[in-house]
């Protein structure tokens, strides 16, 4: 049976799975609840079927039957900015995928130790955390020590760290990826680089920041003080419009691509050139950054991909015999489009 007729007029159940990876649905419910006997091309085979019919596990049959109840919650105090709701699609994706059900908690900014326990569907389960800010942080080291952890983190932990989580954790190297933009920057001709910075998050000084610094200071360059904006474009057009009536500022790195349509709008009025006399770079990559005018030289980041990862080592943490490999996720990569360009003569 193809597999877009299997859940025609009704919802793919199990015996569709079965049907259509030529398997048991024996074999079926055996992936479904983690059980061994079960080899690793089948497991794939019943896993790419599960994903292709959108079937859903029926997590009370599983439990009358005896399987264990698998679900997953997510902690996460944002869910609207860009990196953190790519992140979450990734994990969400990933862990359906697998046969676990996700739920989703919001931590107010103000969350205590006391109230993250409370958070879970059952005492023990398994949780994922979105450590991108205090909040996500504050949450990690806050659960109790018998629930199983993983988290993705702004920065790389420092070595033995339990506190942080210890080595469940997956990171993007946004340092080594702020220095490459700045590095682009001056390989155009620019003197020096401008810094809109992003508020800090797990840090005094965010990676971002410390890559703008060390490409700068590396190359010997003079280090203008950040302007501090927010995460919005509003922050970032506040944030740069008396710096724009500086003629020898000629290259502005930004923290988020937010930040960077808002300076590019600033630009504008100030009638500055981009990329004629002014470059603008932009961090994440967001989906709108191709279609802007110009469009966003911008630090592409694997948000989804991290996400991934995140719950595939909690499935390895979990099941460590039967889960599939740790996927892996892209390094950051700059995208070179319209808004930058040599400096001016």
């Amino acid at each position: 049976m193809p597999p877009q007729d299997a859940s025609r007029g009704r919802s793919a159940s199990i015996w569709d799975v079965a049907r259509v990876a030529g398997v048991s649905q024996q074999t079926v419910s055996r992936v479904i609840n983690g059980k061994a006997r079960v080899s690793e091309t089948t497991r794939a085979k019943v896993l790419q079927v599960i994903a292709e019919l959108g079937y859903r596990p029926n997590k009370l049959a599983q439990t009358l039957a005896g399987g264990p109840v698998r679900s997953v919650t997510v902690l996460t105090s944002d869910t609207a900015l860009y990196g953190a709701a790519a992140t979450l699609r990734g994990m969400e994706e990933a862990a359906r995928t697998a046969g676990f059900s996700v739920g989703i908690s919001v931590l107010e900014p103000d969350s205590q130790q006391a109230d993250i326990a409370l958070r879970l569907n059952r005492p023990g389960e398994p949780v994922m955390v979105i450590a991108y800010d205090d909040a996500g942080v504050r949450a990690l080291r806050a659960l109790p020590p018998d629930v199983p952890v993983t988290a993705a983190v702004e920065r790389r932990p420092d070595e033995g760290d339990a506190a942080d989580g210890g080595p469940w954790q997956v990171w993007l190297d946004d340092r080594a990826a702020a220095a490459h933009a700045t590095r682009y920057l001056l390989g155009l001709g620019h003197r020096t680089v401008h810094y809109v910075a992003i508020p800090s998050s797990t840090s005094p000084s965010p990676q971002r920041t410390q890559g703008w610094r060390d490409a700068l200071r590396a190359a010997d360059r003079p280090v203008p003080e950040p302007s501090h904006g927010g995460w919005t474009p509003r922050s970032g057009y506040l944030a740069v419009r008396s710096l724009l009536a500086d003629r020898s500022v000629t290259a502005i790195l930004c923290g988020n691509d937010d930040l960077a349509l808002g300076v590019m709008r600033a630009a504008r009025e100030a009638g500055r050139d981009i990329p004629g006399d002014l470059s603008v770079v932009g961090f994440d990559d967001a989906p709108p950054s191709a279609y802007l005018n110009p469009s966003l030289t911008t630090v592409r980041l694997d948000f989804e991909g991290l996400g991934r990862a995140c719950f595939g080592l909690l499935h390895r943490r979990l099941e460590p015999q039967t889960a599939p490999p740790v996927p892996a996720w892209s390094e950051p990569e700059l995208i070179v489009r319209e808004s930058s360009g040599p400096a001016p003569s």
